[in-house]
C-alpha cells in the first residue's frame, strides 16, 4: 500500500510542475495516507507504558468473550427449541 502511496505522489508531484493544483492534491494524499492509512498494529508502541501489548489483546480477548456469551444469550431466548436440541445432542 505504501508503494502505490508513494509512486501516486510522485506522479503528482511531476504533474505539478505544469499545474501546482497537483502538488497540493500530492501533500493532500500524504496527509491522509500518514493519518488513516497506516493500521494501528504498525504504529510504534512504548515500551514503558503500563497497558502494554499484553494488556491490549486480553481486554480484547474479554470483549470477543463477553460479546459471544451476548449473543449465544440471545440465540437461546430466540430459539429455545433449537437450543435445548443442540445441548441433547452435544450431551451424548
Amino acid at each position: 500500500m505504501g508503494t502505490i502511496v508513494i509512486s501516486g505522489t510522485v506522479v503528482l508531484v511531476v504533474l505539478g510542475f505544469g499545474n501546482h493544483i497537483w502538488w497540493l492534491a500530492a501533500v493532500a494524499v500524504l496527509f491522509l495516507y500518514l493519518q488513516y492509512g497506516r493500521s494501528a498494529s504498525s504504529a510504534p508502541t512504548s515500551q514503558g507504558s503500563p497497558s502494554g501489548p499484553a494488556a491490549g489483546s486480553y481486554r480484547a480477548y474479554r470483549d470477543r468473550r463477553d460479546q459471544q456469551a451476548k449473543w449465544d444469550r440471545r440465540y437461546r431466548r430466540e430459539r429455545p427449541f433449537e437450543s435445548r436440541r443442540q445441548e441433547r445432542e452435544q450431551g451424548r
